[in-house]
């Protein structure tokens, strides 16, 4: 089964390669689009500014092949700022229209507390995940298990729609969502491949889940 972990410049590839290989996935780290075509499933990194990796994906023409991607019967997943790139737009450094698969936008976390404590940015550390339902890839979650994951990151989605909101997070009282789902898109906020025993858990599920559509295809 082949990965393509899209590759634009912007993301901690070695940890994602080496958590893709533990399960046994065929890698292939790559901004070739000729070579994205053959891949089974595509994962969108990131590290940094959302400005900064939306200008590489326009200047490689990743953009509009992420945006055709989530029409097509292919599983995608985004990481951190890659699950933020899926999103309309972001107000980081000035407003940056994003791919726009989720309806949102990206915003910084207030930097208040309802107590007007003020909070520590960048949100840094294990918070639990809370479910409110399951997409069939992740049918048979044991709820009753340990769901901490670990996020960093400064920025967070908000105005979001429930329905495709499948897990969130709270940090400084603010809603953090931290699974999210629309048809064959993904998107964690947190770093699976860092998030210990079930953020191995879910990135097998997902992986899962793309074996499952190539063979049926």
């Amino acid at each position: 089964m082949k990965i393509g972990v899209i590759d634009y410049g912007m993301g901690n590839l070695y940890s994602v390669e080496q958590a893709l290989l533990r399960l046994e996935c065929e890698v292939f780290i790559t901004s070739d689009i000729n070579k994205l075509n053959q891949m089974d499933g595509y994962l969108l990194p990131g590290v940094g500014a959302f400005p900064d990796a939306m200008s590489q994906l326009s200047e490689l023409g990743l953009d509009d092949y992420i945006k055709q991607l989530a029409k097509t019967n292919k599983p995608l997943l985004g990481i951190c700022l890659g699950m933020q790139l899926l999103y309309e737009d972001s107000n980081e450094n000035g407003l940056t229209k994003g791919l726009g698969i989720f309806t949102g936008n990206i915003q910084k976390f207030d930097e208040l507390d309802s107590l007007q404590q003020r909070v520590r940015i960048p949100h840094m550390g294990w918070n639990p995940l809370s479910f409110t339902h399951q997409p069939e890839w992740l049918d048979g979650l044991d709820k009753e298990d340990s769901t901490h994951v670990y996020f960093v990151h400064s920025y967070l989605a908000q105005n979001t729609r429930q329905n495709e909101v499948v897990a969130s997070s709270t940090y400084a009282g603010q809603f953090v969502p931290g699974l999210v789902q629309k048809d064959n898109s993904t998107g964690m906020q947190f770093h699976p491949e860092k998030s210990g025993p079930f953020g191995k858990y879910l990135l097998a599920k997902w992986v899962k889940q793309v074996q499952k559509r190539r063979d049926q295809t």
